[in-house]
């Protein structure tokens, strides 16, 4: 059947690819030139002294471009060395990303290229090289081409999540067995959920679990005790802000009065400097009238005016002493409990081997079981959930994601029906769409709903991850994972599958108006014509997206200027400088699993789609590899468990292709085409399923005989390994005592002398493993990967002396009270002045809570300031738990 329409695919390619070039190219040369200068936005893991030494990246080169080569020879593992395997496995699903995409283009261009473009059904532009350019009436035969050429595509895929997921395995038991991690009391924490009231007891609950068990902390219930920790923090931050406040206003008096000839700087500090022990505030009095201090309203508008200071320091003297009561009262265990329990385990093993265990005879009791969980992450208000709860809310929240899900379809919809708004031209009440000039067309179609697409899918990651904690998800990691998987059911029914569908029905639209009955055979002719939307789609995100990412022009501007607007104390000052930016685990892989997802549909379909995506997302993992690498951190730490899950959610796209595939041919009538595709479906399927079942108990527990075997590898590094205890290697011999090579990785080039000690530090920090096998080369790397990735070598990515595990007594036996029971009086951080009030105000506020004027003051023109190079008085290290 030949096709007369005009198409506007090449003008909507060129219309989409003009200005997002011009775009991208303005958004690169601007961070090209800022990174130069704005160091901290662009570089701050290179210095920020709040993290450690080893977790800093190697400076680079300032020049415009000499960076670029320093850049690429640092390697991915730098990521998971130093800031996160999920960040590392991040830039690993990329870049498998771009060779599925990549070898996609090298299968399917070389045989569907001519057999599409020869087919006769007088496509024009990019249609041309679709499968609608195929005339089903005399080119059915042709579809066998199609079919052969899925089946190796397909099969390739599958590999690759196979061959992927044994590597992510491997890679997770070597880091969780590693020294790093495995001494982390979250390593050997267990989490019990839904603990009946009767155990609830921690002397019956220490015979349950018997000489493995180190500590118990058994949740109580905080409401009271959050209100007045959180009542106590507010009342204290707003003494600061009060005294930093009057601090500033003398000081703007201050020298205002020096313009003016008045009292000269060292006058007004003797004075005051003999004044320190005075009346409160009597040195602020000088500069400040008693009716510009620092005032609020009990209530809001109607409330009796306060003056803040001794408003604040009053109620805190209250509630200070009330909050240290009570917080002792819960830590004696006289609160009310909770049924959630942490066990923590001498070792890792007894942790693993209770986690692994039925440990209530009741269905749903003490049940489900976490471990792993970092104390920051816990959700401390999902801890009270009951068994019953957690399903009515599992259920709840599911529902209302899936009632979202079909809702949000009907804004998706219009943007799919935009993106082929030409194709409605002939319908009479649309015939002035005609008159639009074809650039326009081609902005409407292409670029247009591109962007508002992009704008609709950003509003949905709070809602989703406020339906994945109330569904009782005890931790931000899981949360994450949840997330992950509702924000992946989004972006497959609403960015491909509602889009697509409404993209393939308005360009037959007129068609199927004028003659119903051709429904059937105009959907199949125009559905893949839908995927010039989606090669749009993927410039805007290859180029627009990535270029975006680097220069984040947003970020900057809310650094730069509104900090010097809402930074008002040190405190304030010293977070903004010192806070980096964060990925949302849960909400970043889905996008480009469905970026990848929406490839592997259309590569047999148009595969000329499988080359923009090679190219758009190789640039957004170059952009999310500057990222990881100088400028975002990890504030969430799932174990990687997002990869497989990535995984797992990429073969989607096979099973799409599959039966869009299987449709289509049924339509054209090739009967054995259909055929060929539904037995490949169930093969698929069943290979699919026996994968999961071998697969995923690896991915929740640790094998005990890796336990052992880290045990001995172990003992031979150290030089301790007796002949009978040497580990075995894959070829069943054993390894000899002495033999393995410290493994190195390249000097880093073109940069300073810390990149130099950085450098050196990986190199002994790495784990000192025997190599266990020569070094393959690419083919026999990527087809045996139980031998070239098993766990004797991946585990000598893993560095050793990370971090220091060992916790002081105090850390460890209040690890997992909740906060709110921990909790302690925050310091106070004032800026000290020239007046001495500072002082004074540090002198008679510490009556009521602890403050400090160090390291904070004002500079010559009286702007707030602090000291960024040194230790800060609020500092706290980061606990490696």
């Amino acid at each position: 059947m030949s096709s007369t329409q005009t198409s506007s695919s090449l003008s909507g390619l060129v219309a989409t690819l003009v200005p997002v070039l011009l775009v991208s190219g303005a958004f690169l040369a601007l961070f090209l030139v800022l990174r130069r200068t704005q160091h901290r936005f662009y570089a701050p893991r290179t210095f920020l002294s709040t993290l450690r030494p080893q977790e800093r990246s190697p400076d680079l080169p300032s020049g415009l471009y000499n960076w670029i080569g320093s850049f690429n020879k640092i390697p991915d593992s730098y990521v998971l060395n130093h800031q996160s395997l999920d960040g590392f496995l991040l830039l690993r699903y990329l870049k498998i990303a771009v060779l599925i995409t990549f070898v996609g283009c090298c299968i399917t261009w070389p045989v569907l290229f001519p057999v599409n473009a020869t087919g006769s059904a007088g496509q024009q532009q990019l249609d041309l090289l679709s499968f609608s350019n195929i005339d089903k009436n005399t080119q059915v035969n042709r579809y066998y081409a199609h079919t052969f050429v899925a089946w190796v595509y397909f099969g390739f895929i599958f590999y690759t999540v196979m061959r992927e997921s044994i590597y992510y395995i491997n890679l997770r038991q070597a880091y969780l067995l590693s020294p790093l991690y495995a001494n982390r009391l979250s390593s050997r924490t267990v989490l019990f959920n839904s603990v009946p009231q009767a155990y609830l007891n921690e002397a019956k609950l220490r015979r349950m679990f018997g000489s493995m068990c180190k500590n118990l902390w058994i949740a109580t219930d905080c409401k009271e005790l959050d209100k007045l920790v959180e009542e106590r923090d507010k009342v204290a931050f707003k003494l600061e802000a009060a005294e930093t406040k009057l601090i500033k206003s003398a000081n703007a008096a201050r020298l205002k009065s020096m313009k003016k000839g008045g009292a000269s700087h060292e006058e007004g500090h003797l004075g005051n400097a003999e004044n320190v022990d005075g009346e409160s505030g009597s040195l602020a009095a000088r500069w400040v009238q008693p009716k510009d201090r620092p005032t609020h309203r009990l209530k809001f508008l109607i409330g009796k005016k306060v003056d803040t200071i001794n408003w604040c320091r009053s109620e805190l003297e209250r509630i200070i002493p009330a909050v240290d009561a009570l917080q002792a009262t819960h830590k004696a265990g006289d609160a009310k409990y909770v049924g959630s329990v942490f066990v923590e385990y001498y070792t890792q093993s007894d942790a693993q081997a209770a986690f692994q265990t039925v440990a209530h005879h009741q269905p749903l009791q003490m049940s489900p079981r976490y471990i792993g969980i970092n104390p920051d992450e816990v959700i401390w208000s999902n801890l009270r959930i009951k068994w019953y709860e957690r399903i009515v809310r599992n259920i709840a929240t599911i529902s209302f994601v899936a009632l979202l899900v079909i809702f949000w379809a009907i804004p998706v919809g219009v943007v799919g029906i935009i993106s082929n708004i030409n194709y409605l031209e002939q319908i009479s009440f649309l015939t002035w769409l005609k008159k639009i000039p074809p650039v326009i067309m081609g902005v409407v179609t292409g670029l247009l709903p591109s962007v508002m697409l992009a704008i609709l899918m950003a509003l949905l990651p709070i809602i989703l991850r406020l339906m994945a904690k109330l569904g009782g998800m005890p931790s931000l990691a899981y949360v994450e994972l949840r997330t992950q998987n509702f924000y992946f059911s989004f972006q497959v029914i609403q960015v491909f599958l509602v889009t697509t569908l409404t993209s393939g029905a308005s360009s037959a639209g007129y068609a199927i108006f004028q003659d119903p009955s051709s429904a059937t055979g105009l959907l199949a002719t125009s559905l893949p014509k839908a995927s010039n939307f989606y090669i749009s789609y993927f410039i805007l995100q290859g180029l627009a997206i990535s270029s975006g990412a680097l220069l984040q022009i947003v970020g900057l501007i809310l650094f730069r200027l509104l900090g010097k607007f809402l930074d008002s104390t040190p405190r304030k000052m010293y977070k903004r400088w010192s806070t980096l930016s964060v990925l949302g685990w849960g909400t970043v892989f889905p996008v480009y699993t469905n970026l990848t997802v929406i490839a592997i549909t259309y590569s047999c379909i148009a595969p000329l789609m499988l080359g923009f995506a090679t190219i758009g997302l190789f640039l957004i993992y170059l952009a999310y590899r500057y990222n990881l690498l100088f400028v975002y951190n990890s504030n969430v730490d799932t174990k990687g468990l997002v990869y497989p899950r990535a995984l797992q959610q990429t073969t989607t796209g096979v099973y799409l292709a599959i039966v869009c595939m299987i449709g289509l041919f049924g339509i054209a009538k090739a009967i054995g085409p259909v055929v060929l595709m539904v037995i490949f479906l169930i093969f698929i399927a069943l290979f699919h399923m026996s994968l999961n079942s071998a697969l995923d108990p690896l991915l929740k527990t640790l094998p005990r005989s890796l336990e052992a075997e880290e045990e001995s590898l172990l003992a031979l590094e150290d030089g301790n390994a007796s002949p009978d205890r040497a580990p075995i290697n894959e070829k069943g011999t054993q390894y000899e005592k002495g033999s393995h090579q410290l493994s190195t990785q390249e000097p880093l080039s073109g940069t300073n002398s810390n990149s130099n000690n950085n450098g050196h530090a990986d190199k002994q920090n790495l784990t000192s493993s025997p190599a266990p096998h020569k070094k393959p080369n690419l083919f026999a790397k990527w087809l045996r990967p139980d031998k070239y990735t098993d766990y004797h070598t991946l585990r000598r990515l893993v560095p050793t002396d990370f971090a220091t595990i060992d916790y002081p007594p105090e850390i460890e036996s209040h690890a997992y009270y909740n906060p709110s029971v921990a909790s302690r009086t925050p310091l106070l951080w004032i800026p000290r002045d020239s007046m001495g009030i500072s002082a004074q105000e540090v002198k008679h506020s510490s009556k009521a809570i602890p403050i400090t004027d160090e390291l904070a003051g004002f500079d010559e023109k009286g702007n707030l300031s602090f000291e960024r190079d040194a230790v800060p008085p609020i500092y706290q290290e980061k606990i490696y738990y």
